[in-house]
């Protein structure tokens, strides 16, 4: 969560990557297993030699493309070698990643705090091509977008963008690895409610001097008075083993969408074993689609500081040995500032694994749920705050308690009272709803993943609502939840560890 005071971060460098031989202690000895009785009328089987290891596959690039550093090649954990171009410091004017040919492997690597533009100052865009690998190899190492500048990551269905870690390329990265690189910071110049300069309010978002310093990075400012503001776009975009806990309670996120202004795009994207949170949304006015959140050791899906947006397809699954709340959104404790905070979520599916209830709702925000599958073995909703259900007008821009439509639970509870909030209270908020389903059972199937999300038939017979009433950005589906059904292929081909078909999150990603 938002860190209000000013910070100054001194990252630490790079770990030094330690590689272990495998050793000869694995070689079979003839007589294992029994007694050998020989035949001396026949001619014995000649042991084959061991079979030397293959060389590695594809051709690297002889040099870099303009704006990056030669620093060697590398080998993948697939066996690839590849031209490693390093990208650094303060990117200024245009800079393109390209996706180089096979005949010239590149992959490209982020060292340290690489920024696009300086805020106040000179902007810069960068762009990076489908299929590009980017990788860091520590905590300190992440990008960030100032405010004024932009990113265009737009990969495609078969070709996504891959953010990862330096032992992810290695082949070194477990079910369990998280936080083994930075992640990517976006700041944009939309209205924020939480200011570390400023008003303590920002009614409307009308403001100029309402700005905050994100979380993670050594005082980078966002917020501002453009609704509309744009950080670029990024589709079909994967972020693997993210976060980094840069002091206590600070820390980098898998992807940081601060003052983001609703002119940037945001779709198909994927989290995976983020340490911290999937995505989080300081303020801004940015909306998303088709977002895919993976083993997220802390929140899959965070919103605060008066961040107003809609969501829709939004698949959000914790791993077996992780996370904490799916879904958790608060206001940074000023529950008075304006813009209040508004999140709008349609055809979501949130599968705890226990680390604690799914959806946990505070801060005197406003919340709609629509076709939403809330899943786990611990509560499914939990409501803090007097403000976050009062009745509408209490505010500038106060829309009311938080409303729930075709929303199914299957939890140990449905509702948690932590001494804030009843459990009664919270019922009759959500059975205020239609076609809502308080206690019911789980029947979603497995695809790959070792938790289920695919609709069963008592998810499929929930009526669905029709969403785009509520909001233009949401489409009308005939089902609720995040997937309709196992045929469904909205994630399938961009996503990694998903389905069968599709690269485990382990698997180095291929660079040829």
């Amino acid at each position: 969560m938002l860190n209000k005071q000013f910070r100054s971060v001194l990252f630490a460098g790079v770990a030094a990557l330690a590689v272990t031989a495998c050793g000869a202690d694995d070689v079979a000895s003839p007589g294992a297993g029994g007694n050998v009785t020989i035949n001396n009328n026949s001619t014995p089987t000649p042991t084959p030699p061991a079979t030397p290891p293959s060389p590695p596959s594809g051709t690297p690039a002889t040099d870099c493309p303009t704006g990056t550093a030669n620093v060697g090649t590398i080998t993948t954990g697939g066996g690839e070698m590849a031209r490693n171009c390093q990208v650094s410091g303060v990117i200024q004017g245009n800079l393109t990643l390209p996706k180089r040919p096979d005949t010239a492997n590149t992959i490209y690597s982020l060292s340290g705090a690489v920024e696009v533009g300086i805020d106040g100052g000179a902007t810069g865009i960068l762009t990076i091509e489908p299929g590009v690998t980017i990788f860091g190899s520590s905590g300190g190492d992440f990008l960030l977008v100032n405010r004024g500048s932009q990113l265009f990551a737009e990969g495609t269905a078969s070709s996504p963008i891959i953010f990862t870690s330096r032992q992810n390329v290695l082949g070194d990265a477990g079910a369990d690895s998280i936080g083994q690189w930075g992640g990517i910071v976006l700041l944009g110049r939309a209205p924020i409610s939480d200011c570390a300069t400023g008003a303590a309010s920002n009614p409307g978002g009308t403001r100029a001097d309402c700005e905050a310093i994100v979380e993670g990075p050594s005082n980078a400012v966002y917020g501002g008075t453009l609704p509309a503001d744009s950080s670029g776009r990024l589709s079909y975009v994967q972020v693997r083993y993210p976060g980094f806990e840069v002091s206590p309670g600070n820390e980098l996120n898998g992807i940081t969408m601060a003052g983001v202004g609703s002119g940037t795009f945001f779709q198909n994207i994927q989290v995976h074993n983020s340490s911290d949170d999937g995505v989080e949304w300081f303020g801004g006015r940015v909306n998303g689609k088709n977002l895919v959140m993976t083993g997220i050791d802390d929140d899959s899906v965070d919103s605060d500081s008066g961040f107003q947006g809609a969501n829709q397809f939004v698949l959000a699954v914790q791993r077996p040995n992780g996370g904490d709340k799916v879904m958790e959104a608060d206001s940074n404790g000023d529950e008075d500032a304006e813009p209040r905070q508004r999140h709008k979520l349609a055809n979501i599916t949130f599968i705890s694994n226990g680390g604690d209830e799914v959806a946990h709702l505070r801060g005197g925000g406003d919340y709609e749920f629509y076709n939403a599958v809330f899943n786990g073995p611990d509560q499914c909703i939990n409501i803090d705050g007097s403000a976050t259900v009062q009745a509408a007008g209490a505010a500038a821009d106060e829309n009311g308690p938080p409303i729930f439509q075709s929303t199914f639970l299957s939890c140990g509870s449905a509702f948690e009272d932590d001494g804030n909030i009843t459990v009664a209270a919270i019922q009759t908020l959500f059975n205020a709803g239609t076609n809502n389903t308080e206690n019911g059972t789980s029947t979603l199937a497995t695809a790959a993943w070792p938790l289920a999300f695919i609709n069963g038939a008592n998810e499929t017979a929930v009526t669905p609502f029709a969403a785009s009433g509520a909001d233009p950005f949401f489409e009308d589906v005939n089902y609720i939840g995040a997937v309709q059904d196992a045929n469904d292929m909205r994630f399938m081909g961009w996503t990694c560890g998903l389905y069968a078909a599709d690269p485990d999150c382990t698997a180095a990603p291929v660079i040829g």
